[in-house]
């Protein structure tokens, strides 16, 4: 195996002789180990070897970008002239830079390699658990793999960052059966820092087994009406994704962000504190550099419902005169609230606890519509049944805005850990 610095130093080498003024490389080596089940029955199992390279130049103001999977010197320098050749068609832009210098450093996060015996028998143990607890449940696929990532930044200001990660990830999709009638499928998925927990106890999904079980007979939602949606930890970054999206380079530079002018205002109910931690011990899975070669660092971006900062690149920094954000986002972590999933429950008169939402995106002012899936009625503060898809619609804006409740108890999904939240003002219709 090539050494992965060395090629990173010859491709930084490759930009500036091809004619860059400021040079930029990344490469990543992935040692993937999987492993599958289909249908209940195990599938499948490889290891996989994937480099990844981006090359960047910049020259005369001008930006090209120029991606490869091969890390040897000839491959290194076609991706290098063609970066130039992209730059060279491009415009010229004064706010296209790269990072300036920053002492050299090396992250490591997890384990160098999996431990592979462990990795069958908690599948194993998997299959057995559910079928076992739910008879109901068809495991349509599940994919348990252990990812060991060496990361190289480097740049021509100096900047030369080091990252090794090694973590376990989980992916479930499933339905359940009865005679001929069968559920919604679902799915959930998570990191793991090693496997000393059952898969069965990891993120929700023993919950969300439990509730596909459920959903085999599900009831069709009369009318519609005005109420309250309780978003379980699994639809939470659905949602707070239309407030992270917008306070990002796009909407922010184009002017069309509600919040384009929010930092250190309130934008969302003083129950809600949003932190980016992807350097914290609570991230299994979270990131040491960004995209623009900074090592990354925690922040909280919203704090008791006041817009702390923006998630400005460098680029959108020059770009709009705006600070950097110290990260690039995700690694999210929501503080918990004060009332418990069973009170925020009984306050509710009339709504739904939505597990999935599927739809586009919100326009520009938060205005969204879709369906609620795998979700139930709630009313008179009991949940009643589960629902066929139920068409909900209302204000992203306006429901962060109107926060009712933060639950106590939270998910931890390894990649982010996340309450269940109380919003109202949701229109819901059934047929």
């Amino acid at each position: 195996m090539r050494d992965l610095r060395q090629a990173g130093l010859q491709g930084l080498d490759a930009l500036l002789k091809a004619g860059a003024d400021k040079a930029q490389i990344t490469l990543n080596l992935t040692d993937k180990h999987e492993m599958n089940v289909d249908q209940g029955e195990f599938s499948l199992f490889r290891t996989t070897f994937d480099t990844w390279c981006n090359l960047t130049a910049i020259k005369d103001g001008r930006k090209g970008n120029s991606l490869t999977n091969k890390s040897d010197p000839e491959s290194l320098g076609r991706a290098a002239n063609e970066a130039l050749a992209i730059a060279a068609a491009s415009r010229p832009d004064d706010a296209n830079d790269i990072a300036e210098f920053q002492p050299a450093a090396e992250f490591s996060e997890g384990v160098a390699s999996p431990d592979l015996g462990r990795m069958h028998s908690r599948l194993r143990e998997l299959l057995t658990e559910v079928a076992s607890k739910y008879p109901k449940a068809v495991l349509r696929q599940v994919i348990l793999d252990f990812s060991h990532t060496t990361s190289y930044v480097l740049n021509s200001n100096g900047v030369d960052y080091a990252t090794r990660q090694g973590v376990y990830h989980c992916i479930t999709i499933f339905s359940s059966r009865e005679g001929e009638r069968v559920s919604s499928f679902n799915y959930t998925g998570f990191a793991m820092a090693d496997l000393e927990k059952r898969l069965l106890e990891c993120s929700s999904l023993d919950t969300l087994l439990e509730q596909s079980g459920e959903q085999i007979a599900t009831l069709p939602l009369q009318g519609k009406f005005v109420g309250d949606v309780i978003v379980t930890p699994d639809c939470v970054e659905t949602v707070l994704g239309f407030l992270m999206n917008s306070i990002t380079d796009r909407p922010i530079m184009s002017g069309t962000s509600i919040y384009k002018n929010s930092v250190g205002k309130q934008v969302a109910s003083p129950l809600l504190t949003i932190h980016s931690r992807p350097v914290s011990d609570e991230i299994c899975e979270g990131y040491f550099v960004t995209p623009d070669g900074y090592a990354a660092k925690n922040s909280t971006i919203v704090e008791r419902g006041v817009l702390n900062g923006l998630l400005l690149s460098l680029y959108g920094s020059k770009k709009t005169g705006k600070p950097r954000a110290v990260n690039a986002g995700g690694a999210y972590v929501v503080d918990p609230g004060t009332a418990g999933y069973g009170e925020m429950v009984r306050s509710v008169k009339k709504g739904l606890l939505m597990t999935r939402f599927s739809g586009g995106q919100p326009s520009e002012n938060g205005d969204f519509s879709g369906v609620a899936k795998n979700s139930y009625l709630i009313e008179d503060g009991q949940i009643k049944y589960p629902v066929s898809e139920a068409m909900v619609s209302g204000n992203v804006a306006e429901m962060l805005r109107s926060i009712t409740a933060v639950s106590r108890e939270r998910i931890d999904f390894g990649v982010a850990v996340l309450p269940w939240i109380s919003m109202p003002g949701v229109t819901v219709s059934g047929k």
